[in-house]
């Protein structure tokens, strides 16, 4: 089931060609004279992959509003089709992250095959207890997991055990949590005693994981608790993946820390100790803005990745990583921006790639300061653009998918078929 005509991207793909393999022979020539080859890269850049959150081709929004966009998906099958397409352009998003309660349906074995036809396959599933739902008996409005009241605890956590069951009949293998717990006036709660409700209710939900899942843990500094929140930074996170097991790890979203945060320190750091989780991935200006990958800072993008790239170079321990993009659209089309993301996340994990990792060592065990700088700004400053084009052209997918969504008339498509909506199963998570 292909959402874009395979026609038309070849048509595409075949007016480009000619440049494509210009530029693509004179970066191969550039990267042998370092020792690189360039094929190899290629292949590199087509196993990587990225989760794109089904949530994501929604309109999100501002802290305070939504702007509705034309023919956003209105359920879990417009999103998938979304999701396809993004899959059908970039061929580097294989699998899509779905969010409960908002992508429930009645028969999820029909929905994996539905997936399928997109050549997608299911990530984590993600759980839903910083918001109240139709129906539901209690509220998480003073918090869930952490909720001073064992009732409301019990239900959250009944919630995430029900996404475990989804996820494995969907065929995923990893649950994520993340809660708004916390508190926006001092003495509004004991913050060790949510802490202890936290842990004490995670551990059911730890409980009722299968033997090959894993449990990923997000922290997040604020919002909408902005004097404590529970699970705020990654040292909360980490004492609770230590305090429930092994299964227990430590997600990174890149735009929930303080500004200037050391980012790539925290990820050696829990590299070390085996607790990387995976990652959100998304830019930030001041806080958790949630925008496009690389759209603020792509330095730090690859300086995360240059950590990432060295762990699995080493072999490092417990090091298997999950990535999905995590961002708010609100002035772009989605798909576009989630296109866009993508393909530098590609991007930085391609140019960590480059680095001499022997020779960087070397630089550093002698504590040749410079050298090793300029060895990582030689890496990043390179333009991988053709191997990332070759490596979309090779699998099936389009030179410019931008360029291609365009051509395409996708949005226009799909602004007649689907009623404008005034809500929507999207958000900032």
């Amino acid at each position: 089931m292909a959402p874009i005509s395979d026609d038309l991207i070849g048509s595409l793909n075949h007016a480009g060609a000619a440049a494509q393999a210009e530029d693509y022979a004179a970066l191969g020539r550039q990267l042998a004279r370092r020792g690189l080859s360039i094929d190899s890269l290629t292949e590199r850049a087509m196993a990587w992959t990225v989760a794109v959150p089904t949530w994501g081709v929604g309109t999100g929004g501002t802290r305070f509003a939504r702007f509705p966009g034309p023919g956003e998906p209105r359920n879990i099958h417009d999103k998938l089709e979304d999701c396809g397409v993004i899959q059908q352009l970039t061929r580097g998003t294989r699998t899509v992250s779905p969010h409960f309660p908002w992508d429930k349906v009645s028969d999820y074995n029909a929905l994996r095959q539905e997936a399928a036809q997109y050549g997608l396959g299911f990530d984590a599933v993600n759980s839903n207890t910083f918001q109240d739902q139709l129906g539901q008996s209690l509220s998480y409005k003073f918090g869930s997991l952490a909720h001073a009241q064992a009732p409301t605890r019990a239900q959250a956590v009944e919630h995430n055990l029900e996404c475990i069951e989804i996820g494995r009949q969907l065929g995923s293998t990893a649950l994520t949590v993340w809660i708004g717990d916390g508190t926006n006036f001092a003495g509004q709660q004991n913050l060790t005693r949510m802490f202890e409700n936290y842990l004490e209710a995670a551990a059911q939900i730890y409980a009722g994981l299968p033997a090959d899942w894993l449990m990923f843990i997000e922290h997040k500094m604020y919002e909408p608790a902005f004097y404590s929140t529970v699970i705020s930074d990654w040292g909360s996170n980490l004492i609770a993946a230590q305090t429930l097991g092994p299964k227990a790890k430590c997600l990174v979203d890149l735009g929930h820390h303080a500004p200037n945060t050391n980012i790539e320190q925290i990820v050696a750091r829990l590299v070390q100790v085996g607790k990387l989780a995976g990652f959100h991935f998304n830019d930030s200006k001041y806080g958790d803005d949630d925008l496009d990958a690389g759209s603020v800072d792509p330095f730090r993008l690859f300086l995360v990745f240059n950590e990432l790239v060295d762990a699995e170079t080493r072999g490092a321990k417990d090091f298997r990583p999950a990535y999905m993009i995590d961002q708010s659209h609100n002035v772009t089309d989605p798909i576009e921006s989630l296109m866009a993301s993508a393909m530098e996340i590609a991007r930085a994990y391609l140019q960590a790639s480059l680095v001499d990792r022997a020779a960087l060592a070397e630089a550093q065990e002698a504590n040749d300061v410079l050298a090793a700088h300029r060895m990582l700004k030689a890496a990043y400053i390179t333009d991988v653009s053709p191997i990332l084009a070759e490596a979309r052209m090779r699998a099936g997918g389009a030179l410019d998918p931008i360029a291609a969504y365009r051509a395409a008339g996708y949005r226009a498509q799909k602004t007649a078929e689907r009623p404008a909506v005034a809500g929507s199963s999207s958000g900032i998570v």
